[in-house]
This record gives C-alpha cells, structure tokens and sequence, in this order.
C-alpha cells in the first residue's frame, strides 16, 4: 500500500538545534505511514547573544535547509506542507527577517509555534502512541524544554521555560570534562527555573513520566547500547532514575571526544548530551519520579495526527493499542476476513482452555492482536511469511505496547506456522513464565491457523473437552477434512505446551 490512495502532508519542525522533515501517506481515520524522514543539525540558536538575534551564519543554514526540505516535499508528490518553527525563531528579534527570507528563498510561509502550542502538539504525539492516563510529559529541546501535565489523557497544565540542550550548553559547558564548579552553575540555573511551580512538587507516587526530544531519545540509545538491549527500539524504552544519575555521573567524567565516542551519540549532539540529560535529572528529582517512558514521536507527529483525525478536538486515538495494530495489518494488506475468523477461532479455545492454561484478559489480548497481525508478512513473501511478519513487528511502529508485548507478538507471529518456540535473543526483555505463556498462546494461534487452512470461515464452532486427552470437536458448514486433517498435523506444539495430548475431530 505504497501508492496512491494515500495523502501526503510534509511536516517540518524547525527547532533551536535539529530541524526535521517528515512525509506521511495516510487516508484520514484510516491508516498510515512514514514515507520520509530527514534530520538536518542546523543549530539556528548558536551564538544568540544578549541582543536576541539570530546570527548570520545558522540564519544561512536554516534557510538553506527549509530550501532543502521544501524541494524534497515537492519531488515526492507533496501538495501540503506544514513548516513550523518552535524556540529559536520564536524568541529571536529578528524573526521576521527570517521568515521573510524562509517565504522569499524557499516558498515556505512558517508558522512560529508559541510555547503553549509547542506543548500541545508534543501532547498529541505522546498520547497517541504511549498509553498514558495520568502522567507528566517533558520534552528536552534545544532552546529550550516543556512540561505538560496530563489528568485522564487530557492535557491539563503546561510550562515552557529556557532551558533547552544548545542553550545551556552554550552558556554554562565550559570546561572539558566539565568542572564541579561549572556543573554546580549548570543544575543552579535549571532549579531556578523551574522554583515555584508548584503542581511539579509532591507528584503522587507511580505517577508516569514520558520524555521526547533529541536529548532525551539519545540518552536512551547510549544505555540500550551500553546494556546491548536486543531490540533495536528506542520508543516504549524505560530508563529508571538510578540508571540516568549513574549515566550522569559518567558523563560528567568525560571529554567531549569520549562521549562522541560512546555508542549511540551522534557527534552533532555529544556536546549537548550532558547539559540536556541535566533537565531531566533535575526535574526527575523535583517531581519524585522512579522511571521515564521513552517516546519515539514529539511535536510533528503531533501536527501530523491534526492532518489524519481531522475535524476531532482535540485529535486523539480512542484506542491506541486496538487502532495501531490495525494500522500495520491495513499497511500491509492483511485479509481481513480471514483473520477475523484465526482470531474467532484463537479465543474460543483460549476461553474453553481457561482452567488449563490459568491466563487472564492481558494474554487474551495479545493472542487476539497477534491473530490480526500473524500474516502480515505475506507482504514480503508466502516463504517464510512467519518471520517476516515478526520482522515487521519489532521493526514498524506499532504503539501502546510494552517492549515485552511487542516481543511476545512478534514471537506469536513467529510461530504461528511451525517450529519450537524459543525467546532468544530477546530473554531479557520478558519476564519469568513467559517462555511457556508464549508457547501456550502460539499453539493455539497455530491451530487456529489450520483450521482456517483454506481462508473459507468454513468452521463455525469448537467444543472443548478437557481430560487426559483434550478434545476438540469441529462444527463447520461444509466438509472440513482438509482443515481438520492439516490442524491435527500442526498439534505438536500445542502437545508440548500443555503436556497432554489433543484429538481433533
């Protein structure tokens, strides 16, 4: 589904330090996808001084990027853009001879976002993929960073303060490795920030934090690379607070040239790393917060779900979970009607095997999503189509998920075909039991498969009955033998699972 009956809108996010085009394919309320992405260090805040001015040099190259972006748009088939710029230009008395030149030289008419907007639509591009309900939102940009308070997945209270990676880099990272008394100005500057909002003090413990932003996603990769995570995944990442103090306290050790070297730190952003990763801290310690959520999307997707739930306010998914899986299966050309009836099949063995398997509604769902998703890798091929499809889901964005559920998903799409299941290479990542939840749930995606062998919906109905042997009696509207035949021969694992042998008939 790569061609056209999808819309295409370009977003661009101009910001103090990286600036970032995306091109989405989406037909509204229905489904989407990232055709494009950009990222170009364009540093428009460097040497702002007390005049407020942005300096010639970065004013070249953000309009020379806006250029740039406005051409890429226009070669792809991009009839709508959206170009947005957020602190640096928004703070800048010379504002209008940029944006003048950004009209003249580009033939982009940017809209400067006021730091409420900037909140609000790094809102939407959280609450649409991170399932939240109260919680606290912060994104770490480069002039400055935000605070968004959400009650019941509204947003309720934001804050917008100066305090972004490039700016406080510039003014107080001055040391190489930087000193106590320099780091001891750096953490002054921030606290004094953020005295006296007082709904950031005695947050109610268990309160969730989700982060977005440059610096806040790098600091992630650095300890996904640093703990050699197995799922290369950095949206859904959680960070706990003793896991960023001793990152810091690394940090602080080093040179700029040792932290361009550590894994996952760009060079553009090495020298920024520290000072960013300082916010945080800081408002991690004043709220109280044992974790941070990690998001993989901020302000454009947020312009970008105005575009695709057009005409809601504000534009919010109902059900993340329930829409994104849908969203990958429609992008992929899953047949619908086929996996209605695996996943039909799927939950009546999982209801009438309850007292067998012990599992509750969290593994029901998984096994009813992965129903949705298990050939979806048909897209790629028929061999082999179980891999693929696993491929696909630890790969694409698939939001609302655990890092867990996402690989319990994938290894149901895995083995919904055929082979012993095994949770290498990602045993660090799930949980104690999970080796034989996933093997029960797989078994019975794998049934369910073959008795929907000839995609015909031709099973109606499935009795249970549970004894030494279980057996499972098949109610169809024609002759089932091929069904039957082929889900009797792919029992093997559901044997394993259960420790007990099965009659299909």
């Amino acid at each position: 589904m790569t061609s056209s009956p999808y819309q295409r809108v370009g977003i661009i996010d101009l910001g103090s330090n990286t600036t970032r085009l995306i091109i989405m394919g989406y037909t509204p309320y229905h489904s989407f996808r990232l055709l494009d992405e950009v990222r170009e260090n364009v540093r428009l805040a460097e040497g702002i001084g007390e005049d407020g001015k942005l300096r010639p040099g970065p004013m070249e190259r953000g309009v020379a990027t806006m250029r740039l972006f406005a051409t890429l748009c226009r070669s792809n088939g991009v009839l709508r853009i959206v170009p947005t710029a957020t602190s640096a230009v928004r703070d800048a008395t010379n504002r209008d001879e940029f944006l003048a030149r950004v009209v003249a030289e580009a033939g982009l008419e940017m809209r400067v976002l006021s730091a409420e907007e900037e909140a609000y639509y790094g809102y939407l591009g959280v609450i649409n993929t991170i399932e939240l309900h109260n919680a606290f939102v912060i994104d770490i940009g480069g002039g400055s960073a935000q605070v968004t308070q959400v009650n019941e997945r509204l947003m309720t209270a934001t804050l917008s303060r100066p305090v972004g990676a490039l700016r406080l880099s510039g003014r107080y990272v001055k040391s190489d490795p930087i000193s106590k008394n320099d780091y001891a100005a750096l953490m002054a500057a921030i606290d004094a920030q953020f005295d006296g909002v007082e709904w950031l003090n005695g947050i109610a413990p268990g309160t969730t934090l989700a982060g977005i932003g440059g610096t806040i996603r790098t600091l992630a990769d650095v300890d996904m690379k640093l703990r050699n995570y197995p799922l290369d995944r950095v949206h859904g990442y959680t960070m706990t607070r003793d896991r960023i103090e001793t990152l810091i306290e690394m940090m602080r050790g080093m040179t700029l040239k040792q932290r361009e070297d550590l894994p996952g730190i760009n060079k553009d952003r090495a020298d920024l790393i520290l000072a960013g990763t300082t916010v945080l801290q800081r408002l991690i310690r004043r709220g109280g917060f044992e974790r941070i959520v990690v998001g993989g999307q901020g302000v454009r997707e947020g312009l970008f779900y105005e575009q695709f739930l057009v005409g809601e306010n504000p534009p919010v998914l109902g059900d993340i979970r329930s829409f994104s899986v849908l969203n990958l299966a429609r992008i992929h050309g899953f047949e619908a009607i086929h996996s209605a009836k695996v996943q039909e099949l799927a939950l009546t063995m999982y209801d009438q095997l309850g007292k067998l398997h012990g599992y509750g509604t969290a593994e029901r769902e998984l096994l009813a999503y992965a129903a949705t998703l298990h050939d979806i890798g048909l897209a790629v091929g028929y061999y082999d189509h179980h891999k693929h499809g696993a491929y696909l889901i630890l790969n694409s964005a698939l939001f609302g998920f655990s890092h867990r559920e996402v690989v319990l998903l994938a290894l149901m799409v895995r083995y919904h075909r055929k082979g012993d299941v095994s949770i290498e290479p990602f045993a660090s990542v799930l949980e104690p039991g999970d080796q034989q939840r996933l093997a029960r749930l797989a078994a019975l995606l794998r049934l369910a498969e073959f008795l929907e062998r000839r995609k015909s919906q031709i099973v109606q109905q499935l009795r249970i009955t549970i004894g030494e042997t279980i057996r499972i009696d098949v109610e169809a509207t024609g002759d089932a033998t091929v069904e039957i035949w082929d889900a009797n021969r792919a029992a093997g694992l559901f044997r394993k699972a259960y420790g007990r042998e099965i009659v299909i008939a």
